[in-house]
């Protein structure tokens, strides 16, 4: 009774998940790898999974991951000291040679690794590779907390994108391939350039036109004021809740990724829990998901 009962509620999943993989097969969807689901090994193959899962039934993923962590313990391992402001590293030359070392190989080659230890063909890439992206240096602006005086930061290379040329991608997309980005550009003084990975995402989706965008968070997503989860939401909703304080902090930045690239095209975009395991699949492929969903208008 026990075993039918289990091969009812796997085919319950399975028909629940066919009309999302009809509706997306052929699709491009580009997914940002960070946090947890990084550095946690069960999440980490359980990512590595859902990506292949998502190429087998017809999907383009394409991965796009961060590695600040990582950056961080290598930094102190060989006592470069890390400097940070409003929440962005200052990168001096030899940190930008550590940040490059760590994304555009060690974590890049991991990830990588595990989607081809599943049964995927993934290549890694740093936006340096095919002229992918061209990023421009970032000038930040510090105001003194008791004057309206600024002054200008320089955070070294750390930079922002200029252009994007998806040919690379184009020809991989249309392949058994899955990309494997790491979020370093060329400036056009032919330095490297650390970029955050949610912007690269962000920039990647709207230039490819994807379905979606998918940010995985270590949070459950945008909650209200009561710690419930918001779902749905649209571009007014979002500036509504940034103005009434119910998006702060280090959500502003991803919620502005988010509506940019609906703005730029995205039909839609999703900051899920990387915590759960999964999180990929059951957002796209199940009624309920695991996170907030962002569409430029309402259903």
């Amino acid at each position: 009774m026990m075993q039918q009962r289990t091969a009812h509620q796997i085919a319950d999943v399975l028909i629940e998940a066919l009309p999302y993989i009809q509706r997306f097969k052929g699709k491009t969807i580009v997914v940002k790898f960070g946090g947890n689901a990084m550095i946690d090994e069960a999440l980490k193959h359980s990512f590595a999974r859902d990506i292949v899962l998502m190429k087998l039934v017809g999907l383009n993923p394409i991965v796009v991951h961060g590695g600040g962590p990582q950056i961080g313990q290598l930094l102190e391992k060989l006592n470069i000291k890390t400097r940070f402001v409003d929440g962005m590293r200052v990168t001096d030359s030899e940190t930008m040679d550590v940040v490059e070392m760590v994304l555009g190989g060690l974590v890049n080659k991991e990830i990588v690794s595990l989607i081809n230890r599943h049964g995927g063909k993934a290549i890694g890439l740093t936006g340096k590779d095919g002229d992918l992206i061209r990023a421009k240096k970032i000038t930040q602006k510090k105001y003194a907390t008791d004057t309206l005086d600024s002054e200008i930061i320089d955070l070294g290379y750390v930079g922002e994108v200029s252009s994007i040329d998806p040919s690379a991608l184009d020809m991989l997309g249309h392949s058994d391939f899955i990309p494997v980005i790491a979020p370093i550009g060329a400036g056009e003084d032919g330095r490297s350039y650390n970029i955050n990975a949610d912007l690269v995402a962000g920039k990647l989706a709207e230039v490819l036109k994807a379905e979606k965008l998918i940010l995985l968070t270590n949070t459950v997503g945008i909650l209200d004021k009561q710690g419930e989860l918001l779902t749905g939401l649209t571009l007014k909703d979002i500036d509504d809740l940034i103005e009434d304080g119910t998006i702060s902090g280090g959500m502003i930045p991803k919620t502005r990724c988010a509506t940019d690239a609906l703005k730029g095209g995205v039909n839609s975009v999703h900051i899920i829990d990387g915590r759960v395991e999964h999180a990929v699949l059951l957002e796209l492929f199940t009624d309920q998901g695991v996170g907030t969903l962002l569409l430029s208008r309402p259903r």
